[in-house]
C-alpha cells in the first residue's frame, strides 16, 4: 500500500509535536510484526485551534525537526481532504466532532484524548459503526498495554487483595484520574469480573470508615513536568505487590499511536483498542 496520509490534530500541543515527529520518522519506512507490509506514513496536514501561536508555522520546525513543508492550519475540513487517518490527542468535544467526520469520510481515527464522558464514548463508538476505523486508548505505550494485561491476571489470581492505583502527571494536566489510571482500573475490574464504575473510590477525605472490600481506589498527584507515573498496588495479608510504569518521553505514546494508525488502515470499520493492535 502507499504511504498513509495522516492529519495530526492538536498539532500545537506537546503531544501534537510528538505525533508530528512520530509520523515524520515513519515516512517511507516499512514496519515489521503487527503492521508488516505497511509502507509507512506521511504528514498530510497539521491542525490546531484558531488563534494559537502554532498556526502558520511549518509543522516540522514547530516540532523541533527539519521542515516538512506542511503548515499548521486551523481549517480541519480542508486538512481532511485527501487524508487517510487522523491522530487525535485533543479534548473530548473535539474528538467527538472529529469522530463524526472520520465516519463520514471512512477514515482511520486514532484517539488518545482522555477525560471523555460516557456520552462522548458512546458517540465515538457510534462513529466506528458508521464507517470510521477507530482505535481509542487511555495510553498508547506498549509498556502500559502489557502492564494492563498483567494487572488483569494478577487481580484475578489475588482475588482478596485490596487494589489501589496511584498516578502522577505534570501540573498542566486537566483531567483526573488519568486515562491510563482508568485503563488500569478497568483491567483490574475485568480480572475480577466486576464493573469499575460500581466499585471505584475516587476520593477519600475526612472520617471515611474502614476500606470497603472489593473496591478499587484511585489517588491522583499533580506537579512539575512529570510525563506519567502509574502504580497498581495490590495489598494482601502481610505482603504488598506493586506493578509500576514510568513514562520518560511522550514519544512512546506517539509511536504507539502511529503503529495503531498503520494497523487500523487494514481493518474494517469499528472501535478497537491497543489490545487489538497488539493481538492480546
Amino acid at each position: 500500500m502507499s504511504e498513509l496520509k495522516v492529519v495530526v490534530a492538536g498539532a500545537g500541543g506537546r503531544m501534537g509535536a510528538a505525533n508530528i515527529r512520530a509520523v515524520a520518522a515513519l515516512s517511507g519506512l516499512s514496519l515489521h510484526g503487527a503492521v508488516a507490509n505497511a509502507a509507512g506514513m506521511k504528514l498530510h496536514a497539521a491542525v490546531d485551534r484558531p488563534g494559537t501561536t502554532a498556526i502558520g508555522q511549518d509543522a516540522g520546525l514547530f516540532a523541533g525537526i527539519a521542515a516538512l513543508g506542511v503548515v499548521i492550519t486551523d481549517d480541519m475540513d480542508a486538512a481532511l481532504v485527501g487524508a487517510d487517518a487522523i491522530i487525535d490527542f485533543t479534548a473530548p468535544g473535539a474528538s467527538v466532532a472529529l469522530a463524526k467526520k472520520a465516519a463520514a469520510l471512512g477514515l482511520v481515527h486514532i484517539i488518545g484524548t482522555t477525560g471523555c464522558s460516557e456520552a462522548d464514548d458512546a458517540a465515538i463508538a457510534q462513529a466506528g459503526k458508521d464507517g470510521a476505523r477507530v482505535v481509542k486508548s487511555g495510553n498508547f505505550s506498549m509498556g502500559v498495554v502489557v502492564l494492563a494485561s498483567l494487572v488483569k491476571k494478577a487481580a484475578a489470581i489475588l482475588a482478596d487483595y485490596d487494589i489501589e492505583i496511584l498516578e502522577m502527571h505534570h501540573n498542566k494536566k486537566v483531567d483526573a484520574p488519568s486515562g491510563t489510571a482508568l485503563l488500569l482500573g478497568q483491567a483490574a475490574a475485568a480480572g475480577r469480573d466486576i464493573a469499575l464504575r460500581e466499585h471505584s473510590v475516587r476520593v477519600r477525605d475526612g472520617h471515611t470508615g474502614p476500606r470497603e472490600a472489593g473496591t478499587i481506589g484511585f489517588a491522583t498527584l499533580r506537579g512539575g513536568t512529570v510525563v506519567g507515573d502509574h502504580s497498581v498496588i495490590m495489598a494482601g495479608p502481610s505482603e504488598r505487590i506493586e506493578l509500576n510504569h514510568r513514562a520518560e518521553d511522550r514519544g512512546i505514546f506517539a509511536n504507539g499511536a502511529a503503529r495503531a494508525a498503520l494497523w487500523a488502515s487494514g481493518q474494517k470499520p469499528g472501535l478497537y483498542s491497543m489490545n487489538d493492535v497488539l493481538g492480546l
